[in-house]
């Protein structure tokens, strides 16, 4: 059970394709409330970086409503174990976002982080995942066009 002055943050990033089109899903709550949700569609990434998105813009939220006492719940054992300090961040990007989140981290004055299996974090995995069907209707549409056109040029890369 979470303590009323303690606040739940669950985070989850979705990428289909790795990279592919990605979103991530922010919950944030205590023992009675759900303070805030976030569903955002991110673009084109891998897992990795949406899983780094969703922390990144859970602990923004957390800060913007004043929440000073956090626990952080993900289901990405590598954000997990580089935000602990166990495994190296060997990525560029990845170093970038993690470089930011433990600057964001420094804001609470207290954290700490579990790393849940996947069913103990549905909530926000399917907030990720709706995030992910929210990609922007003129991206859908560019695909499409791009595709068809590609279809009446056949030849066109021979030449």
């Amino acid at each position: 059970m979470i303590q009323n002055n303690k606040w739940e943050l669950c985070i989850d990033g979705a990428s289909k394709g790795n990279p592919g089109e990605a979103g991530i899903g922010v919950i944030i709550r205590n023992s009675d409330t759900i303070k805030k949700t976030l569903s955002e569609y991110i673009g084109i990434t891998t897992n990795n970086v949406a899983e780094y998105s969703a922390l990144i813009f859970g602990l923004q939220e957390a800060l913007i409503q004043n929440i000073r006492t956090i626990h952080i719940k993900t289901d990405s054992e590598l954000l997990y174990k580089q935000i602990i300090g166990e495994y190296k961040v060997k990525d560029d990007c990845l170093q970038l976002l993690h470089k930011i989140a433990k600057h964001m981290l420094s804001g609470f004055a207290e954290v700490d982080i579990t790393n849940v299996p996947r069913e103990n974090n549905r909530d926000a995995d399917r907030l990720a995942n709706e995030a992910v069907q929210k990609r922007p209707v003129l991206l859908r549409k560019t695909k499409k066009l791009k595709a068809s056109q590609d279809d009446q040029l056949p030849g066109l890369a021979e030449q």
